[in-house]
Formats: C-alpha cells, structure tokens, sequence
C-alpha cells in the first residue's frame, strides 16, 4: 500500500475545509434566526422612502413607458404601411388605367 502523495493529501484538507465551511455558514446562519431577518421589505422601504433610489426608480419607470410607446407602435406600423401600400397602388393603377 502506497503512501498519499503531497497534492491528494491537500485534496483532503481542501475538501475537509471547504466541508466545515459549509456546515459552520448554515449552522450560524440558523441557529438564532428570526424570520424577520430574512425579510427584506423594512430595508427597502426605508430606502425607498429615504429618497436615494429615486432616479432610478424614475429610469425604470420611463423606460417601462417608452417600452409600452413603442410596442403601440410597432402595432401600428404594418397597419399604416397597409393602408399607404394601398393608397399608394390605388393612385398608380388610376394613373395607368387613363
């Protein structure tokens, strides 16, 4: 039986270390935990309120707009393009029928 080689002995202690890690983060994360520290919502009223976020709650909110503006238009679009293909062909097939 051979003796473990210097990078399979750092293995073990890495895997070992990162095990422990792990276990200690979930074990402290919930051993004296309030489901009222998990909730985000008092934070983020207060930063709301507070005023910081401002500009980009109003970047988000135009940019919502201007998403919905040109969706209409994008609708609107083929049906004007229709309708002057129309007029358009109604004007030239005049003209060659005279």
């Amino acid at each position: 039986m051979s003796a473990a080689s210097l990078p399979e002995w750092a293995e073990a202690v890495s895997a070992a270390l990162m095990l422990s890690g792990s276990t200690a983060s979930v074990f402290f994360l919930t051993v004296d935990a309030d489901p009222a520290d998990f909730n985000p919502m008092p934070g983020m009223r207060r930063a709301v309120e507070s005023g910081r976020y401002d500009p980009a709650l109003i970047a988000v909110a135009n940019a919502r707009h201007a998403t919905r503006e040109t969706a209409a238009r994008a609708r609107i679009l083929p049906r004007d393009t229709a309708i002057t293909a129309a007029a358009l062909l109604m004007l030239l097939s005049s003209e060659a029928s005279r």
